[in-house]
């Protein structure tokens, strides 16, 4: 564990050093802190990282948004194949009735009550079910199992009204974290234009992949672990695109989810949400596999490798790389 004795010093987040990174994003990192005498371009520097972390909280809304409307789509399809069963059910025993009907007029004139069954206001007709005890128990049995399955039909409808409501409210939701993220990018884009070439370039630089870093001998916590780690690898060098998973581009919560479902893992597509997918350790106790999630909101999430090194997509224009674990202030560690 000669690896995790060297967290300590390297992490920077001791009590007294967490006040003074709580301001700092993953591009800042590589950029080093803004000097007191700092120029204009190392504001505008430090302008755009704040609006890459600013993005990147605006992407995590954007995933959750999107998450929960893909999953009311799915209600809403199984609720409309539900009822269009429920229908079918209904038409077919309305058919078994209709052909009674027709079997007790042929035999010497059809009962009043069963003859409700062919008025133009089904409603009506179940508001003066009362007249079933003129039927014949058998009769009333099927009468019975038809009110009962219009009511549930009824209901279903009733249900699939409001899973649509909740759908279009989620889709407008989506939509709005979709243009606070395309809003908060293009302005980081545009300050980045005004920067001197010499300046965007050496921006440039440093939102590039260094190479492979010294991880250490800690192992990881589980084989299934370790699979993440091999999948996380597999993708070092990609771009990040917000609101993506893989597996040609990824913003950082879908990093996470696309190397845990290599593994055979389905983990929560928000960083917010994976902080919770398992135990809590401290970040002394942290082995590789373990997610590590940044700032109180957990608004950034990257895989812990090992010797004070994380594998992440940091924000557009850096690929997903290694940094050092002190990159940003630490909220939570979880191992998987």
């Amino acid at each position: 564990m000669g690896s995790h004795r060297r967290l300590a010093p390297t992490s920077g987040f001791n009590q007294g050093a967490g006040a003074a990174l709580c301001v700092l994003s993953a591009a800042a990192a590589a950029l080093g802190a803004v000097p007191a005498n700092a120029a204009p371009h190392e504001d505008t520097k430090a302008e755009v990282d704040r609006l890459y972390a600013e993005a990147e909280k605006a992407t995590e809304a954007y995933n959750k948004a999107d998450e929960r409307a893909a999953t009311l789509r799915r209600q809403v399809g199984d609720a409309q194949d539900r009822i269009a069963r429920q229908q079918e059910r209904i038409n077919t025993m309305r058919d078994r009735l209709g052909s009674l009907a027709g079997a007790q007029y042929r035999s010497g004139g059809i009962d009043p009550a069963l003859a409700l069954l062919f008025s133009d206001d089904p409603a009506d007709y179940l508001d003066k079910a009362s007249v079933l005890d003129r039927i014949t128990a058998h009769d009333a049995g099927e009468l019975d199992d038809l009110q009962s399955a219009m009511r549930d039909l009824a209901q279903e409808r009733a249900e699939a009204v409001g899973e649509l409501a909740e759908l279009e409210r989620s889709r407008k939701a989506v939509a709005t974290h979709k243009k606070a993220v395309e809003r908060k990018l293009a302005k980081a884009r545009r300050l980045l234009n005004s920067l001197p070439y010499a300046e965007r370039a050496a921006y440039a630089r440093a939102s590039r992949a260094g190479g492979i870093p010294d991880f250490g001998s800690a192992l990881p916590s589980s084989a299934r672990a370790a699979a993440a780690i091999a999948a996380a690898r597999s993708a070092l060098g990609r771009p990040y695109v917000w609101g993506a998973n893989g597996p040609s581009g990824f913003d950082c919560s879908g990093l996470m989810q696309w190397a845990y479902a290599q593994a055979g893992m389905h983990l929560p597509r928000t960083s917010q949400e994976q902080r919770y997918a398992g135990q809590h350790i401290p970040l002394s106790e942290a082995r590789p596999g373990d997610l590590i999630t940044y700032h109180s909101d957990a608004s950034h999430v990257a895989m812990y490798m090992g010797n004070g090194q994380v594998i992440h997509a940091p924000y557009p224009g850096a690929p997903v790389r290694y940094d050092p674990v002190g990159m940003m202030p630490v909220s939570s560690v979880t191992r998987v």
